[in-house]
């Protein structure tokens, strides 16, 4: 995240001040002080570490500032371009919350599939915007991708994430934990099967393991609201036009994967889901080791292809040419000969 808003930033010839996470401030300004080591000037690069409410909002709000690239929830969203409005209508861009759809049709390659979409919603514990958490699974499919999906779960290992052998360590803080706990009880109370997971790992810290829901309805809270944890939702499907129908019927609109043999098929679930990037056979986040399976590195994070959402997902776009447009702005000028 810090690379995709400070490189067409800086390459636009902005300087930045950048206002960290309050729960992970440590990687900005260390990287800030490998930058002046570098050799940046001082004020090229400067870096504000607070909460939301105060330091954030002082940021949206003032006056000298002409841009704001904000990357979090849909809610603090809404209040950074509030803010931006109220104050001097600078430009905004916004990446924010999301409730994906993994689609698989019958004809996939099932464990490709099975491994690509575990990716998707596993990935970094599930704490990423476009996690695949809605998983549709076309009926005559169904019960062997719910069998096949358990047990590439169930490989996963939850642990200290220093340990190379890791592939999951904890949540971010507490109240990231009892939040995805609390889904997971949720889940349970309205009627959604446990295939794997739903109870802590341990006594102590926050780790939760990657759990799979199947005999998910389309109405039950899991399904509907973004989790940001390990939470995977698997729902059965029969045709088409009924998945393209409920996996648009959400407020988000960032990402979507569409598994399927058909080129055709492919294509036109491509332009029918409303979603800013969607990935065909390859729901793709760069990983280390071995891409839970895949056994070759993904390449979802292409600088040369834009990225962002549709509906409450967000406005604008990072990476590619339109990232860096993002941080310019145009001017026409008009000359008559002077001689």
């Amino acid at each position: 995240m810090l690379a995709w808003k400070w490189g067409p930033a800086l390459a636009a010839g902005n300087t930045i001040v950048m206002k960290t996470s309050e729960k992970t401030p440590l990687t900005a300004l260390y990287v800030c002080r490998l930058a002046a080591e570098a050799g940046f000037p001082a004020g090229v690069i400067n870096v504000l570490s607070g909460f939301g409410p105060t330091a954030g909002n002082a940021v949206s709000s003032h006056m000298d500032i002409r841009k704001v690239a904000f990357t979090g929830s849909t809610r603090a969203g809404k209040q950074v371009m509030a803010a931006a409005a109220s104050s001097n209508l600078k430009k905004v861009s916004l990446e924010l919350g999301g409730k994906s759809p993994s689609i698989v049709f019958a004809d996939a390659d099932l464990d490709r599939a099975v491994r690509s979409t575990s990716m998707g919603i596993f990935f970094n514990h599930g704490q990423c915007c476009c996690a695949g958490s809605r998983v549709f699974v076309h009926e005559d499919i169904y019960d062997e991708f719910v069998r096949r999906f358990r047990e590439h779960a169930r490989d996963i290992r939850v642990g200290d994430q220093l340990d190379d052998s890791t592939d999951h360590g904890p949540l971010v803080d507490g109240i990231q934990f009892h939040r995805v706990m609390g889904y997971i009880e949720k889940g349970k109370d309205e009627g959604a099967t446990v295939e794997i997971g739903g109870e802590r790992v341990g006594a102590e810290g926050y780790f939760v393991p990657p759990t799979v829901f199947s005999s998910v309805d389309d109405e039950m809270t899991i399904a509907q609201e973004e989790i940001f944890g390990p939470v995977a939702c698997l729902l059965k499907f029969k045709t088409e036009d009924e998945v393209v129908k409920r996996a648009n019927a959400t407020e988000y609109g960032l990402a979507a994967s569409v598994h399927t043999n058909d080129v055709k098929l492919a294509s036109r679930m491509a332009a029918r889901l409303e979603a800013g990037t969607v990935w065909i056979n390859w729901l793709v986040i760069p990983r280390d080791k071995d891409n839970f399976g895949l056994g070759v590195r993904p390449f979802s994070s292409n600088t040369k292809v834009p990225f962002g959402g549709f509906k409450q997902s967000g406005s604008g776009r990072e990476l590619g040419e339109e990232g860096l447009y993002e941080y310019t702005e145009v001017k026409s000028v008009i000359m008559v000969s002077c001689a």
